[in-house]
């Protein structure tokens, strides 16, 4: 079983920044790309951004091409979302999420093969 606990979600005014976190538990962190997804109010989850195993590798939405930016650190089992430039269209609440395909794989950006969710984080950018 796998745990995922996000943190970091606030309150910020447009064009400030934000680093979302997100630490894993249970089953192996280092074996699995990870992903960041978001839903806005009264609208469907959809993809922000996913990282490889090795971090090496990194796939964005265009919405936040250029803004955001997500890490991982291997040996603290977390990975991160650092939102830069926020506007008040990135309102949402965050949710991390553990891919169980290849990085390579493009259903990456697809929720289907996302098998271990946390629970989100409520991210509001006020204009």
């Amino acid at each position: 079983q796998v745990q995922l606990v996000e943190s970091g979600g606030r309150l910020v005014q447009a064009g400030g920044s934000l680093r979302l976190s997100c630490t894993a538990s249970g089953r192996t962190f280092r074996s699995h790309t990870m992903g960041w997804f978001r839903q806005p109010p009264g609208k469907e989850r959809e993809f922000v951004a996913a990282i490889s195993v090795s971090g090496d590798s990194t796939v964005y939405a265009d919405s936040v091409k250029g803004r955001f930016a997500i890490s991982r650190d291997n040996t603290k089992n977390t990975v991160y979302l650092q939102m830069n430039s926020l506007q008040p269209e990135d309102t949402a609440v965050y949710f991390c999420a553990m891919y169980l395909g290849f990085f390579n794989d493009e259903r990456r950006t697809r929720e289907e093969l996302y098998g271990y969710w946390g629970q989100g984080t409520q991210v509001t950018v006020s204009s």
